[in-house]
């Protein structure tokens, strides 16, 4: 979260530190099936294919959070590599904050749509497994945003179905300072929802901060910068018990049902 050029805060993960956490996973045989990678734009790890070819080979389901710009167009000939050795175990999910062109270049920037939309084009064409994640902070009701994704899609030639809430992901804004209600037992009832249902639940987040001697586990991809949610080094350490005690956990995942991973 907060990615931008100027959050320089974390440092790219390892190969190597990867695969100490594939061996935790096989030793102590937890019940994993899928690996994620977010960033910033994870195809700037020069160690990014060497990554994601252990977690195929260890027979996970692989989940890649991209831009598809100009990262992603270097690496076209090991990620064909990967795809036909791998298949659809191998997934991309392009970030496209709004689906007119002036809109998404307001939050990415001037000239940042082109390229995003050869890296996608690019994708579909070669049979890459594909997903959208789209921002709702455009005051649509959500019917409308779907629609205009759909048409975009149509218009691009982009084989993803905006009303398949798997295949586009709208993610619902955050903003720690914003006064959000507090999290109780009560809540669960109301909300129609459980705990199990959430990420944090199921899932670990492997950060590597800037300066730091190695990765730490911290709940989820909402808390990469707060101390006070790491649970320590080692994925059997970081099972435990979750507190949603921080903004992120009622705005986004609570209330706004927003997941990160590909399948429930």
């Amino acid at each position: 979260m907060e990615s931008s050029p100027k959050n320089d805060r974390l440092a790219y993960i390892t190969a190597q530190e990867v695969r100490n956490y594939l061996d935790e996973i096989r030793d102590h045989h937890m019940d994993v099936k899928e690996v994620g990678f977010t960033g910033g734009e994870p195809f700037m790890n020069p160690e990014i294919i060497d990554i994601l070819s252990d977690c195929l080979e260890a027979g996970f389901e692989v989940l890649v959070l991209s831009n598809a710009m100009k990262p992603l167009h270097h690496k076209k000939t090991e990620l064909l590599q990967l795809k036909e050795r791998f298949g659809d175990k191998l997934g991309l999910r392009v970030s496209i904050d709004h689906y007119i062109q002036a809109d998404h270049e307001i939050l990415r920037g001037v000239g940042s749509w082109s390229p995003m939309i050869e890296g996608l084009s690019w994708l579909a064409q070669n049979g890459f497994k594909l997903a959208i994640a789209g921002r709702t902070l455009w005051h649509e009701d959500e019917a409308s945003e779907r629609a205009g994704y759909a048409d975009m899609f149509d218009k691009e030639g982009i084989p993803v179905d905006a009303y398949d809430p798997m295949a586009l992901v709208l993610f619902p804004e955050m903003d720690e300072q914003a006064d959000v209600p507090e999290i109780t037992g009560a809540c669960w009832d109301i909300l129609g929802v459980q705990p199990d249902a959430m990420m944090c639940a199921t899932s670990r987040m492997v950060i590597k901060r800037k300066e730091a001697d190695g990765p730490v586990v911290v709940p989820c991809t909402l808390l990469p910068y707060d101390k006070k949610f790491e649970m320590g080094s080692s994925l059997v350490g970081a099972d435990k018990e979750v507190k949603l005690n921080h903004p992120h956990c009622a705005k986004f995942c609570v209330l706004g049902g927003g997941s990160c991973s590909k399948a429930d």
